[in-house]
């Protein structure tokens, strides 16, 4: 009993030892506290009343500066899907109009929808090439032929191999003098006469300070061996749309016939855009070309002539 009476007294002297120790707070610091928790609940409360405090409204200006801000934006993006939209559309069309051959969906028989510029191919009444018949044979003037030995460049432009010759050649007819511009081939010859075509043709292309074209058509059979035209074949460039020039001249004489009569009538260029109002040109009498020099320009092109078009009652002279 007396034990146990004196732990309690320990206890109770330890306690009070502690409570001694501690700082004591007098009653300004109680004051304090009071004020500092009075604040707290206060500013606690001042935010709540904030957050709960509605958004201004937006003046009419605001909404309007807002609307006009997003339709600018929906204006900017829907021109920049436009701009992309047409730019594909561009590529597209320019892939399948600017491409034309002599067969399938890009031959003859399709030029005229593949492109608006190319209409006249379907749609011309006095489309070339035709198949001669029934010339009325009168004194035509004679073609006069200006041509010296010239420079030129052999380009293979994907459709043909073109001649471009330098300035200084031309023909003069019915008073109107006509620059030539190049000369092409083509396989078979485009052009019949009363229904017979040979294994090529030349095609000479004039045009007047105008802008008028005369094309001059050479037939071209199987026979000996033709020297300008073997001159134009041993400069063949190696690439497409890449000209080769080289330091010799070729005199243009050699590619007409001795004999120097001819047909004539108004036609239209025989490839895209077959634009009308074309002088054609046929020569009566043909040259020769070898069956090699035939087969080298049919190994780069087995066919490039258009087929035979409607000579829709057209006037046709033949010299006599």
């Amino acid at each position: 009993m007396r034990i146990g009476i004196a732990v309690f007294s320990c206890a109770l002297l330890l306690s009070q030892g502690a409570l001694a120790r501690e700082p004591q707070k007098s009653s300004a610091d109680f004051a304090t506290d009071a004020i500092t928790k009075g604040d707290s609940r206060k500013g606690a409360q001042a935010d709540k009343a904030q957050d709960a405090k509605p958004a201004r409204a937006l003046t009419n200006d605001e909404i309007a500066a807002m609307i006009k801000t997003r339709l600018a934006e929906i204006r900017k993006n829907r021109a920049a899907r436009l701009a992309d939209e047409r730019t594909k559309a561009a590529a597209e069309l320019s892939e399948r109009t600017e491409h034309w051959s002599y067969d399938g969906e890009s031959g003859p028989e399709k030029w005229g929808k593949r492109n608006p510029a190319w209409a006249t191919c379907a749609s011309g009444k006095r489309q070339s090439p035709i198949d001669i018949r029934d010339g009325i044979k009168v004194d035509l003037e004679p073609v006069m032929f200006d041509y010296l030995p010239s420079r030129f460049n052999v380009l293979d432009n994907g459709h043909t191999v073109q001649v471009n010759v330098g300035s200084g050649n031309s023909i003069t007819l019915t008073g109107r003098k006509y620059e030539l511009e190049h000369f092409h081939f083509h396989r078979p010859s485009e052009e019949k006469i009363n229904g017979r075509g040979t294994e090529m043709v030349a095609h000479l292309v004039h045009k007047d300070g105008d802008g008028r074209i005369a094309v001059v058509a050479v037939l071209i059979d199987s026979g000996a061996a033709h020297g300008l035209i073997q001159t134009v074949w041993n400069n063949l460039p190696l690439e497409k749309n890449e000209p080769l020039a080289p330091i010799s001249t070729i005199d243009i004489n050699q590619l007409l016939p001795q004999r120097r009569d001819y047909y004539t009538y108004m036609g239209s260029l025989t490839t895209p855009p077959c634009s009308e109002g074309v002088l054609w040109i046929v020569m009566k009498e043909t040259i020769q070309a070898s069956p090699q020099q035939i087969a080298i320009f049919g190994k780069l092109y087995p066919m490039n002539a258009r087929p035979v078009q409607d000579a829709s009652g057209r006037l046709i002279k033949e010299s006599n």
